[in-house]
C-alpha cells in the first residue's frame, strides 16, 4: 500500500511494507565480537545520537539543521519499532512536519533480499538525512546489517550528511552493539558509523552503567558512551557536543594498573573522541613504564630536532643538505597547527636556502588520507618536516600504519626527517610530559607514543623556556631506561647513527643516568652549540668527536 501526503509548500511521500513483523529474541549466550584496536579517526558527514523518551524540540531542529533545514531530504527508518508498517508510525512523528523541509519519506522493511534491492533503497541515494525509530536494535541489524541500505547509509555520512537515531536507533550506530540484557550485557555487530564506541541509550534513567562497563570488559580499547534520555550527542568531525535535557557519560575501562576513568558532558559541552579512542586503545597496551627500552639511536639516515621559536638557519641547511641537495623531493607536514602558516615559514626557509622541489600536507581534522598523490610523492621523498602546534593535530599512521611505514623508509633510503616543537617530540618513542606543564591534550592517554624515529628517548621542547626540568626529573625516576632530553628554543639536536650534534643559539639537556637513590635529582648532561653527544656510552664529546668532561 503507497500514501502519498500532499501539503503546501512541499510534498511528503509515506510508504509502507505490509510485513508481519516477528519478535525473535537474541541468543542467550554471550557474543564477544573481535574488533580492531585502533583508534577511531574523525567521522565525514554528522551523527546526532539520541538516548530515547521524549524527543526536546531542540533536538529535532538541529537534525533538520544538519540535513540541510528547508532542502533537507529526510529518510525515516522504522524497522526497529514494532509500529513499522503502519499509519501510527508516521503518526509519531506529526510534529515534524510542522517544519519547512523538502520532503521526507519512510522505509521499512524485515527481508534482506528487499535490503539488498536497489530500486528498494534508491531513495537514500538523494538523501541528506536519515533517522532511525527507536525500538528493538536486533531487528534493524537482521533486516539491514551488510546489505546495500548500510552501504548506502555509510554512502550519506561521505558526501556529508547526517544520520540520527534514538534508543535502538542510537545502540545500532556503533559496530560493537549492545543488542540486549539487563545487567549483563549481550553484544553484538551495529553498523558502525561511530567507530571506536560502544553505545548504551536511557542510560541513566534505567540505570545501566554496569552493563555498559560490563560490555567495555568483553570488547575492550572501545569508549563507552551512555546516553540519557531527551539528550543527544552531536558527532562532527573528532567532536562530540550534547544537546538536551540531560547529559553523556564516557568511559574508559579500567585495567590491572589504572583506574575506570568517567567523564559527563553536560548540555553544551564538547570533547574530542578522537582523543578518548587513544586513550581507550593505549590502555590496551602495556604502560610505558614496563616496556623495555633500547638506547636512542639512528641506524640509518637523519633526524633534526628543533625545540621550538626560530629555526637555527645551520639547522635548515644541514636539513637540505642530508635530503640530498636542492632538487630533491622535500614535504612539509603542518597538521600540528590550525592553519598552514608556519608550513609557508618552513617552506620560505628552505626556498631560500636553495631547495626547489618542496611539497605541502595539511589536514584540518588532523588525519592525512593516503590519497595516491600523497603516497606517490612521499615514496620519492628524500625529507619530511613536521611543523609546530598542538600534538593532537598531529598527522595520523593511518589504521594499518602505512603512512609510518612510508615515513621509516625516508630514513632507510638515506634521507631525513626533521621538526620543530610539537614536529620535535613527535620523533622520539614516547611523549611523555608531567601534569605540571598545563597542557592536558600533551599528558593525555593514548598521546605518549611517538613515531619511534628516536628509540628509547622522550623529547621535550621550550626546554628552559617553560622550565620544564622537573618534568623530566619525575620522566626519568618513572621511567628509568628512557632517556629524558629537553631542547631549548632557537636550537637544534642533529642526530645519526648514536651521535648528537647540536646547532643553534642555546643547548639540550640529557637526563641519561638514574642514581641509586630514588629520592635523588636524575642526573643530566648539557651539550652545547658545537658540542657532541654519544648515546651508546652515554658521554659528552667535544667538537672533534673525542670524550670531554660532562658539565652539569
Amino acid at each position: 500500500m503507497h500514501w502519498l501526503l500532499r501539503r503546501l509548500p512541499c510534498a511528503v511521500a509515506v510508504t509502507f511494507s505490509l510485513f508481519v513483523c516477528v519478535v525473535i529474541p537474541p541468543n542467550a549466550e554471550q557474543r564477544v565480537l573481535a574488533h580492531e584496536l585502533q583508534p577511531a579517526e574523525p567521522i565525514t558527514g554528522s551523527l546526532l545520537i539520541v538516548g530515547g523518551g521524549p524527543l526536546p524540540a531542540e533536538i529535532i531542529d538541529r537534525f533538520f539543521v544538519l540535513a540541510g533545514a528547508e532542502k533537507a531530504r529526510i529518510i525515516i527508518v522504522t524497522t526497529a519499532s514494532s509500529l513499522a508498517g503502519t499509519p501510527d508510525a508516521v503518526a509519531r512523528h506529526a510534529s515534524w512536519f510542522d517544519r519547512k523541509f523538502d520532503s521526507i519519506k519512510f522505509l521499512h522493511t524485515r527481508r534482506r533480499e528487499e535490503a539488498n534491492d536497489p530500486f528498494f533503497s534508491q531513495c537514500l541515494n538523494e538523501a541528506s538525512g536519515i533517522w532511525f525509530m527507536g525500538g528493538n536494535q536486533n531487528w534493524l541489524a537482521e533486516a539491514y546489517l551488510g546489505t546495500l541500505v548500510e552501504e548506502r547509509c555509510h554512502d550519506l555520512l561521505k558526501r556529508g550528511g547526517v544520520i540520527g537515531g534514538t534508543s535502538a536507533g542510537a545502540a545500532i550506530m556503533s559496530k560493537v552493539m549492545i543488542a540486549g540484557g539487563y545487567s549483563d550485557p549481550f553484544v553484538a555487530s551495529g553498523f558502525g558509523f561511530l567507530p571506536g564506541t560502544i553505545i548504551d541509550q536511557h542510560f541513566k534513567k534505567r540505570s545501566r552503567q554496569s552493563r555498559l562497563l560490563k560490555a567495555l570488559d568483553l570488547c575492550p580499547g572501545l569508549v563507552g558512551i551512555g546516553i540519557d534520555e531527551s539528550t543527544a550527542l552531536v558527532v562532527s568531525g573528532r567532536s562530540l557536543q550534547v544537546v538536551g535535557n540531560s547529559d553523556v557519560s564516557l568511559y574508559l575501562a579500567g585495567t590491572s594498573d589504572r583506574m575506570m576513568q568517567k567523564q559527563t558532558l553536560l548540555t553544551g559541552q564538547t570533547e574530542d573522541f578522537v582523543r578518548l579512542s587513544q586513550a581507550a586503545v593505549a590502555r590496551t597496551k602495556p604502560h610505558v613504564s614496563e616496556i623495555q627500552h633500547s638506547a636512542p639511536e639512528v641506524k640509518k639516515g637523519t633526524l633534526i630536532i628543533v625545540g621550538g621559536g626560530p629555526h637555527p638557519p645551520e639547522a635548515i641547511a644541514r636539513f637540505l643538505m642530508a635530503a640530498g641537495g636542492n632538487e630533491s623531493p622535500l614535504i612539509i607536514v603542518s597538521n600540528a597547527i590550525g592553519d598552514d602558516s608556519d608550513d609557508k615559514q618552513v617552506s620560505a626557509e628552505l626556498t631560500a636556502a636553495g631547495a626547489s622541489n618542496v611539497h605541502h600536507v595539511h589536514s584540518e581534522n588532523g588525519s592525512q588520507p593516503l590519497n595516491a598523490d600523497f603516497r606517490a610523492v612521499l615514496e620519492q621523498a628524500r625529507g619530511v618536516w613536521f611543523t609546530g602546534g598542538r600534538l593532537g593535530r598531529q598527522v595520523n599512521t593511518g589504521p594499518d600504519g602505512s603512512l609510518l611505514s612510508l615515513l621509516q623508509q625516508v630514513l632507510l633510503r638515506g634521507g631525513v626527517i626533521g621538526g620543530t616543537s610539537a614536529g620535535a617530540m613527535i620523533e622520539g618513542e614516547d611523549r611523555v610530559l608531567a601534569d605540571s606543564v598545563g597542557n592536558q591534550e600533551l599528558v593525555a592517554e593514548g598521546y605518549q607514543q611517538g613515531f619511534v624515529f628516536l628509540p628509547g628517548a622522550a623529547i621535550d621542547q621550550h626546554f628552559t623556556k617553560c622550565d620544564r626540568l622537573g618534568d623530566r626529573v619525575r620522566l626519568k625516576r618513572s621511567i628509568s631506561e628512557l632517556v629524558g632530553i629537553g631542547i631549548d628554543d632557537a636550537t637544534a639536536m642533529i642526530v645519526r647513527g648514536t651521535i648528537m650534534e647540536v646547532v643553534g643559539s642555546n643547548q639540550v639537556a640529557v637526563f641519561d643516568r638514574q642514581p641509586d637513590d630514588s629520592q635523588a635529582q636524575p642526573e643530566f648532561s648539557i651539550i652545547k652549540t658545537g658540542q657532541k653527544y654519544d648515546f651508546k656510552h652515554r658521554r659528552l664529546l667535544g667538537s672533534t668527536g673525542l670524550p670531554m668532561t660532562e658539565t652539569k
